[in-house]
């Protein structure tokens, strides 16, 4: 069977909301949020976390939402900052989706089948998913992540 995890972004594994002044920011189509994040977990921990579900088969997906009404300048700017944050904090992602804020996250994965296992802060998000189950972001994701290791 096919496992697949999906990781949002913001707030659960980049502390974007952290960032001061992100709202204005925004506002001003200004992507210093995305780009100066702080991780929101150890990332070396979550990184050799998920070396080992990938080798037990697990596909890693990031599915993250644009801003809200942002415009087709600010969102490819918008993905280039959020595609570098990974980069530079060496997260192994498979796959990825930035979509427009609001899109149906397991829109993203379905064709994947299988199960997967939601990796979000967003609790409305989290109540929607359908396609397996879900990790709350606010609570200890390693410790969450390290039991699908005996999946």
């Amino acid at each position: 069977m096919k496992k697949v995890i999906v990781f949002d972004m913001d707030g659960t594994i980049a502390d974007f909301y952290g960032v001061e002044g992100w709202l204005d920011d925004l506002h001003a189509s200004n992507p210093r949020p995305y780009e100066i994040a702080k991780p929101l977990v150890d990332m070396t921990i979550l990184n050799e976390l998920l070396e080992l579900l990938k080798a037990q088969g697990w596909i890693i997906c990031v599915t993250s939402w644009l801003a809200n009404g942002s415009s087709k300048e600010f969102d490819k700017l918008v993905r280039i900052a959020k595609r570098n944050w990974l980069t530079k904090y060496n997260f192994p992602y498979d796959e990825i989706h930035l979509v427009k804020y609001g899109t149906t996250k397991a829109d993203c994965t379905r064709n994947k089948k299988g199960y997967q296992v939601l990796v979000d802060d967003n609790e409305k998000v989290r109540k929607g998913w359908s396609l397996g189950h879900t990790i709350n972001a606010n609570e200890d994701i390693l410790s969450a992540l390290a039991e699908l290791l005996e999946f």
